[in-house]
């Protein structure tokens, strides 16, 4: 892990912000010039601290308003189940975040979809692809935030 001090850290909120910003813009606000600037962008994605840029999308203009939290229970913990679901979870579309957990629940699946029937598909789908003891879903009424890490 690298080390952030306050001007790599009000890059990285810039970015989290707004990846669209211009390099001149970025260094211009933190108060650099564009080449140490890029240096420290530049290290910070090395680094792997900076995954990627992408645009946040608008999911209900999309004909996506539906989010399902599921909760998946597995009686199986083998590698062979692992390697199996962690596949199912790559190449189902509609899964857009996946979290193994602790306590009571194995698994927790956001799942975006357009209505309840595309939900009964994907569900019917993923009950299909690996044996599970339980599947639970909770049905998102209001996004009430969607925001950057606490940096």
């Amino acid at each position: 892990m690298i080390e952030l001090d306050h001007i790599d850290r009000s890059i990285l909120r810039l970015l989290a912000a707004d990846a669209s910003l211009s390099l001149n813009d970025i260094a211009e606000k933190v108060g650099l010039t564009a080449t140490p600037c890029w240096k420290r962008i530049k290290r910070m994605e090395e680094s792997g601290i900076i995954k990627g840029r992408v645009a946040v999308l608008d999911a209900d203009k999309l004909g996506l308003p539906v989010s399902v939290f599921v909760s998946v229970e597995t009686s199986d913990h083998s590698a062979a189940w692992l390697g199996k679901f962690h596949e199912a979870v790559k190449n189902t579309p509609e899964i857009v975040g996946a979290w193994r957990m602790s306590g009571d629940v194995d698994y927790l699946l956001h799942v975006v979809v357009p209505d309840i029937a595309a939900y009964d598909s994907f569900y019917r789908k993923l009950i299909e692809m690996v044996p599970l003891r339980n599947v639970s879903s909770r049905f998102a009424m209001e996004r009430m935030k969607d925001g950057a890490l606490p940096i």
